[in-house]
């Protein structure tokens, strides 16, 4: 079979990134909150400590900016994941060693980190409004994406603070998840050839896909929840660097708390700073300067343990990996079975050792 094209490509990661959206959308703002510094003080009962109605409610707040990012973001890592790959495969083929230079494992996690890169790019904005847009107050009058978009009109490029803490989160994430699924898969199909059970179905692949996926993504997702817990600390104070520039700092922190949108920090910050200076630390949130009240993701570990103990860099990471699972599985199984579909209406031969 011949390779898929770009166009499939795209539209089976686009096709598969909408499907998880709507699907575990409600896990991941329950993760969220649970991660949040203020999940004691709004999303539990005082008196027995245990979780309230407000956890759950808008567990939707903020779908919208992350369907637009996921589509082109998915289509962008898929392609490039491909790519690379491919690339890296043949580059590994070509050496001295007959078995390739490098183990496949590392062709597969060299190739996924870059592809996540590029994905990160154009997640991160989506991923900020996304985040503190489920901490809003549910029953608001305004929008929640848009009560959180307003927040940036002073300073759009604090949208892409948090880049490298999501990157941080996602590099070692893919790379012990592709390598881990590319295994899982072909031994389930050996497995599966040895008994006779082969079917060569679409459905059959997908389900192949979707249950390693699902494994290793569970697997990563729990091994990286402390790196998950600062990253989401960090996004979720990400309003504190684009204030509304009209609004005395006072009234701004005041409605900030009424919307539900979390200070990592415990303070109000202002940006003094020009547009480029921004983008610069926006970019860069691992820095060790805490100028403007910014920490850096070390010193936010640092609180964290000293707030909840070891435990607190640990919240979430059960629903975490069961969302993982469930989202991973339903991401990578859709996302094939769109490329046999798409290659199979076009007539061609499906070889699935092709495939990812």
């Amino acid at each position: 079979m011949s390779e898929n094209t770009n166009s499939d490509i795209l539209i089976a990661g686009a096709i598969a990134a909408f499907t998880v959206d709507l699907l575990v959308y409600p896990l991941d703002t329950i993760k969220t909150r649970i991660q949040s510094p203020n999940y004691a003080r709004i999303y539990t009962n005082p008196q027995t400590g245990k979780p309230n109605p407000a956890l759950f409610r808008g567990v939707y707040q903020g779908i919208g900016s992350v369907i637009i990012a996921t589509l082109p973001s998915s289509g962008a890592f898929f392609t490039t994941y491909e790519r690379t790959k491919a690339l890296f495969t043949r580059l590994n083929a070509t050496s001295s060693s007959p078995n390739g230079l490098l183990p496949i494992a590392a062709v597969h996690a060299g190739a996924s980190s870059l592809a996540e890169l590029v994905s990160c790019a154009i997640l991160t904005p989506a991923e900020v409004i996304k985040q503190n847009a489920q901490m809003v107050s549910h029953g608001s009058p305004t929008n929640a994406t848009l009560q959180t978009l307003s927040k940036f009109k002073s300073n759009p490029l604090a949208l892409w603070r948090g880049y490298a803490a999501l990157a941080g989160r996602n590099l070692p994430f893919t790379a012990m998840q592709f390598p881990m699924f590319e295994k899982l898969k072909v031994t389930i199909r050996e497995y599966r050839d040895r008994r006779g059970l082969t079917t060569g179905t679409i459905y059959e692949s997908g389900m192949i896909t979707a249950v390693s996926a699902g494994s290793a993504g569970a697997v990563a997702a729990i091994i990286t929840t402390p790196i998950d817990v600062i990253k989401t600390r960090i996004m979720l104070a990400a309003v504190d660097d684009a204030p509304a520039s009209h609004k005395p700092a006072a009234a701004s922190q005041a409605k900030g708390k009424a919307d539900g949108l979390v200070d990592a920090f415990g303070k109000s910050v202002e940006s003094t700073k020009a547009s480029a200076k921004s983008m610069g630390s926006a970019l860069n949130p691992l820095a060790k300067s805490e100028q403007r009240g910014r920490k850096s993701s070390w010193k936010i570990g640092q609180e964290i343990v000293a707030e909840r103990g070891f435990k607190g860099l640990w919240r979430g990471g059960a629903l975490r990996g069961i969302w993982t699972f469930i989202g991973s599985g339903l991401y990578l199984g859709a996302y094939e079975s769109g490329r046999v579909f798409l290659a199979t209406r076009r007539g061609e031969h499906v070889n699935e050792e092709e495939f990812l």
